[in-house]
């Protein structure tokens, strides 16, 4: 991996929740090549122990951590995994998140005409509700549990939201919603914890192939899928994003040196998609 910054971040504890996936992988690879001790949390214990393995093996400082983010006792238990091995967190990454099929529609527009299929109005409110909870509650409660020693020691904060923040997309009412919280979140946090030395911010990505949304993006033929189409065509750069192309914004916003005056920021990383009209 290639660092498209010189950021010292020697001595920070870094956490990242969703550790185990693409782009929490790539951030918690990056931290710790830039000096972080890293916590890798993930709900999937495997997918956190190959993240951390990998950076042992390069020479960093990293654990893996198995923990539910929206279970509370589930954080706090791993917080004190985190305090024993490295010491108080001082770098919180909010990378826990997705969608689920229960918050998504079938139709992209309502047609009465047309059966058989999940719209707007079968929507099962639990469904939407988890939605909700695993972005919005997800990031409340882990930040309730680790930036609690940050208010000793000052730090940083970066949320992950998304495009979606900005203008929702068809079919996924729920994911929509749940990252517009979770920037508006960011900005109130920001202000909530301004004077106690930690900044907040956010990430908003816009479209980078995970293994959340492979299956929407391409067929089991490998070809990309009409969803794809309207995806590249929206958006001026005509691709999708790479992982290592987030790490710039993200160690930027971390670095104290260049982002020191810079909190409640939602920051697209997106390929032009958020300014282009389609006209």
């Amino acid at each position: 991996m290639r660092i498209p910054l010189s950021v010292d971040l020697s001595g920070k504890v870094a956490v990242v929740t969703g550790g185990g996936g693409v782009l929490c992988s790539a951030f918690a690879q990056a931290l710790a090549l830039c000096g972080a001790k890293v916590a890798v949390l993930d709900i999937n214990a495997q997918a956190a122990q190959t993240v951390a393995d990998e950076i042992t093996k390069s020479g960093g400082q990293a654990i893996a951590v198995a923990a539910n983010c929206l279970e509370t006792d589930s954080l706090k238990a791993a917080r004190e995994q985190v305090v024993a091995a490295f010491g108080p967190c001082t770098i919180l990454i909010n990378g826990a998140g997705g969608n689920n099929p229960r918050g998504t529609t079938d139709d992209e527009q309502y047609d009465k005409s047309v059966e058989g299929i999940k719209t707007f109005f079968d929507l099962d409110p639990a469904g939407v509700r988890f939605v909700f909870d695993l972005n919005v509650i997800a990031a409340l409660t882990t930040t309730q549990v680790f930036a609690k020693d940050m208010v000793e020691t000052g730090g940083n904060i970066i949320n992950v939201s998304s495009m979606n923040s900005f203008r929702p997309l068809t079919k996924i009412p729920a994911y929509s919603g749940a990252k517009a919280a979770v920037s508006n979140f960011t900005q109130w946090l920001a202000t909530y914890l301004a004077k106690s030395g930690i900044r907040v911010n956010a990430l908003a990505p816009g479209f980078f192939v995970t293994s959340q949304n492979r299956a929407l993006l391409y067929s089991e033929d490998g070809k990309p899928t009409a969803r794809t189409g309207k995806i590249l065509a929206a958006t001026p750069m005509g691709r999708f994003g790479e992982a290592d192309e987030l790490l710039g914004a993200l160690l930027f916003l971390l670095s104290d040196e260049a982002a020191g005056f810079i909190t409640g920021v939602v920051l697209p990383v997106d390929g032009g998609f958020s300014a282009y009209s389609g006209v």
